[in-house]
Formats: C-alpha cells, structure tokens, sequence
C-alpha cells in the first residue's frame, strides 16, 4: 500500500514493534498528526472475548473528563413534556412520529446520536433497519432509551461516548482531539480504558485486553503497553 510522504515522516519518530506507556504513546500521536485540520485521536483495544455470544459482549458509555473536541447533534424522539425538555437541555431536533417519517421519507441523518423516551421505541422500531446499520438505534445499555432526556442531552453535548465491540472483537472510540494535548488526552485515555476493564464479562477466559493501540486520524497507530496503562 502507497503511504504518503507525511505518514513516512511519521514513521521514523517511533518503533513500531516498541509498547509505549500510555503518555509517551499519546505524546507520539501528536508529533506524527501532519494534517493541516485537528485530527481525532482514536483509541482501538482488542479484548480476549468472542462478541457472538451474548454473554462475552462489552457494551457501555462514559462521559469523557475532557470530551470529545465534537460538537455533537442530537436527535430526540419524544412527546409532550420530554420533547420540551429536550428542546431545553439543547437537543439539535426534536420531535415524534412526524420525525420517523421524515427519516424513512427523506433520509434524514443530520444528527450524531438519536435518543428516544421508552413510549416512543415501538415507533423507532420501525426504523430499525435503517437506524442499525449506521450505528444509530437508541438503546437503553447506552442511555440513549430514557425518560430523562434533559440529562441525557446534557451528557452528550459534554462528551458522552458509547463503547461496543465490533466483529473482529476490537472497540474503537474517540478520545479528544490532537490539539487537546498529553495532559488532557490521557486522562480521557485512562477514564476510557477503566470504564472497559470494568466491563468485563464473567464469561470472557484468559487475558482480556489483548492489544491496544492509539492514532490520530490520519496518522499511524502506536501500541500501548496495557499493563502499565492504567
């Protein structure tokens, strides 16, 4: 595969066979960010489970100390009282079965994040084909099916984040931005890795956390070493 000029650059300031500690490793994510906008730091962690048994699955969502960096759109679907409350708490659209229509009719997908009131999931199911696919389904693991929506507006406008496994066994989240700097990034680093740690199946054998490895977008990936991590 033909790498760029800027990602060889990249290359020579690291080992790639080396483990960095988790700080030194971010520091490095930094130094190899050659993009001329603010690359997102990325944070991808294969665990020693099997997501096709329902009892090995690692699902969950953290408020990040430091957020994203995103400015996050948020759709809520709700009624009455809970849609007012969204519109309060922030919520970029907001609406009930006139907005599942307009998602199945005009393909409507302005929006990072959907959360939903309980009394509306039979509606959302509807559109569940359409929503899965793009990662978009409320579900209840995550907070985004509550009565609360106030609060669960709030935590995503700060930097809420749902972690889940994909099917090679690997999670990949955001950690901020490259122009967060070291401190910033590794605490969102440490709250992150915790969260998953915590999240370990009763059913998950052998060593957990196989592999971890932080990159900015655009730039080359940089192995941790996990067991000094956290």
């Amino acid at each position: 595969m033909y790498r760029g000029k800027k990602y060889r650059e990249s290359l020579k300031l690291f080992d790639k066979t080396a483990l960095y500690d988790s700080r030194e490793a971010l520091d490095l994510v930094i130094k190899t960010a050659k993009a001329k906008f603010d690359e997102t730091v990325e944070l991808h962690v294969k665990l020693g489970v099997d997501s096709r048994h329902a009892d090995q699955q690692v699902r969950g969502a953290i408020v990040l100390p430091h957020g994203t960096g995103k400015n996050v759109r948020v759709l809520v679907i709700a009624k009455g009282d809970k849609a007012q409350e969204a519109i309060d708490a922030g919520a970029d659209f907001v609406g009930a079965e006139e907005m599942i229509d307009r998602i199945q009719k005009e393909n409507f997908f302005d929006y990072d994040v959907v959360v939903a009131t309980p009394n509306m999931m039979g509606a959302v199911g509807k559109i569940g084909r359409i929503l899965g696919p793009k990662g978009l389904m409320p579900n209840p693991k995550a907070g985004t099916v509550t009565m609360d929506v106030a609060k669960a507006v709030a935590e995503l406008k700060a930097g809420k984040i749902e972690y889940r496994l994909d099917r090679t066994n690997i999670i990949h989240c955001p950690i901020g931005k490259v122009s967060f700097g070291v401190d910033k990034l590794a605490e969102n680093f440490d709250a992150l890795l915790t969260a998953i740690i915590r999240a370990k199946p009763a059913a998950a054998k052998g060593q957990y956390i196989r592999s971890c490895v932080v990159s900015s977008t655009m730039g080359p990936g940089i192995k941790v070493n996990v067991s000094r991590a956290v």
